[in-house]
This record gives C-alpha cells, sequence and structure tokens, in this order.
C-alpha cells in the first residue's frame, strides 16, 4: 500500500473515531462544539507553526554571507523540486538532525543542527536536504496539522465525557434506557478514544516520513547516499540525544528522543532499518 493512499485511509478512520465519539457524548452539538474549539486551537496553531517550532528548538537564521555553501546547496535542490528556496536556520547542538517546516512553500524554512554539518559528507547532507524539500512538497505540515485538528478534537470530547460522567450525564442508558452512551461508552470515549486518535496521528506521521524519503531520493536522485545519512544519524541520536520539546520530535529527520519496546508503538517514525531497506531497493 503506498503511502498516499494509507494517509487517507488513516485520516478516514480519525474522522470516523471522532464522529462515533462525538455523536455518542453530546450529539450533533457536542460534537460540532468540540471540533470548532479544537479548529480554532489548531489553526493559531498552522499559522504561526514555523516559527513556534524554530523558536523551540533555538534555531537561528543565517544568512548566505555565513553559510554559502549551505545556500547553495538548499536552492539548487529547492530549484530541482520546483519550490521557492527556504529560509536556512542553524541549531547549536552537536547532535546530527534537521526538521522542515513552514504553512506552505512560499513560508518554508529548513533547519540544520551544527553536528548534521559536521559528520556528513557533501551526498549525506544533499540527501538529507532533499528529504527536508520533501515534506515541504508534499504539505505535509498541513496534513500533520489537519491530523492535529482531528486529535486535538477527540481530546475535547474525551474531557467532555470525564465531566459528564462526574456529574452523572452517563446513566440515563444504563438506568432508564434512554439514547445516552452509558457508563461504560463514557469510559471508552474518556481512555479509548483518544489512544486511538494518539496511535493513528503518529501512523500518519510515520506514513509520510516513508513518502518524504521516496520524495527526497527522487529530489536529489542518491536514494544510498539518503539511506547512509538516515544509518549514520540513528547512531549518533542514540549515543548523544538531543534535549528537544516532545511536541516538536516528528518534526525532525530521525527521532530525537529514545524508545525501546511499547515505546516503538507511539514513535512517530519509522524504523530506520526499514527506511534505509526501502531506500536501497530504489537503486
Amino acid at each position: 500500500m503506498n503511502s498516499t493512499l494509507k494517509t487517507f485511509i488513516l485520516m478516514a478512520g480519525m474522522t470516523g473515531l471522532f464522529l462515533v465519539a462525538g455523536q455518542a457524548l453530546g450529539g450533533e452539538q457536542g460534537m460540532m462544539l468540540a471540533l470548532f474549539l479544537a479548529l480554532s486551537m489548531n489553526f493559531f496553531a498552522y499559522w504561526f507553526s514555523d516559527k513556534m517550532a524554530l523558536a523551540m528548538s533555538g534555531a537561528r537564521e543565517v544568512t548566505y554571507v555565513q553559510a554559502p555553501e549551505l545556500h547553495t546547496l538548499i536552492g539548487r535542490l529547492a530549484e530541482q523540486a520546483g519550490l521557492p528556496k527556504p529560509r536556512v536556520y542553524v541549531i547549536s547542538s552537536r547532535t546530527p538532525n534537521a526538521f522542515a517546516t513552514g504553512r506552505n512553500p512560499a513560508h518554508s524554512a529548513v533547519a540544520v543542527t551544527e553536528g548534521l554539518l559536521s559528520i556528513l559528507n557533501w551526498a549525506e547532507l544533499e540527501g538529507v536536504i532533499a528529504h527536508e524539500l520533501a515534506h515541504i512538497k508534499n504539505r505535509d505540515i498541513l496534513i500533520s496539522s489537519i491530523a492535529a485538528v482531528m486529535a486535538g478534537a477527540i481530546s475535547y470530547l474525551a474531557s467532555m465525557a470525564q465531566w459528564a460522567m462526574i456529574f452523572g450525564g452517563f446513566r440515563g442508558s444504563d438506568d432508564d434506557g434512554d439514547s445516552g452512551p452509558g457508563l461504560l461508552g463514557g469510559l471508552v470515549i474518556m481512555i479509548v478514544a483518544p489512544l486511538a486518535a494518539g496511535l493513528i496521528q503518529m501512523a500518519i506521521s510515520r506514513s509520510r516520513e516513508y513518502m518524504a524519503d521516496a520524495t527526497g531520493a527522487k529530489i536529489s536522485g542518491r536514494p544510498q547516499a539518503l539511506a547512509s545519512a538516515l544509518k549514520r544519524l540513528e547512531e549518533f541520536n542514540n549515543r548523544l540525544p538531543m534535549q528537544v520539546n516532545p511536541a516538536t520530535a516528528q518534526m525532525y529527520i530521525v527521532n530525537p528522543l529514545s524508545g525501546d519496546g511499547v515505546a516503538h508503538l507511539f514513535s512517530t517514525h519509522p524504523p530506520v532499518a526499514e527506511r534505509i531497506r526501502r531506500l536501497m531497493s530504489m537503486g
């Protein structure tokens, strides 16, 4: 199954989960209220997503004079991808990593760490930059924002269910046979729905990473170089994890947060070994 179809199915599942939970909790009015609140909050986050992400990462914008080779590389790859050249930022961190942000190609930015610039060879750096430009080209920031809207709306419904349970709002179905969801239904909305929404949101993020790898490899024409870069980045991030806000972890090319076992289920990134396998098969 290709990444686009998988993303569509996951988004449809998220929407269906929201509709079922909203209808069970408060009918159409309760569902629309939660959606309105989530849309308002996430619209602000989406519109200012680039400024927020760059500020939280401590990135600083660099001019052509300060980083001529990096500017030239990003400009050339952006032209190959059919994109306007994004703004260029550098993060003061020895751990090699990178991310792209911006609500659309005209308001985009690419940020790389000092560690990334110091450890990768030119071909590997080209692969990483192409991957980040692929996120911009594929409108992944928009897709992530939509997924966040739905997950946020479901979280609002869970909070509403919690308050309804406190004030006895779920007794009807159990006691007098009305159309309420009942105590069990309330618990499902409170616990299962937001957990399922979070898992779907993370699955969407993983799917978009696979797509960015494939698109980035086509932009640069160097899938093996990107595969080599991913292997080196994972090794360095395991040895020297970055200190990042967990809310921004999904933006980086490799997960800056470590975790084993069950934690992989909640990872916003697919396994690097599988990403490398797919890239090598493109060669």
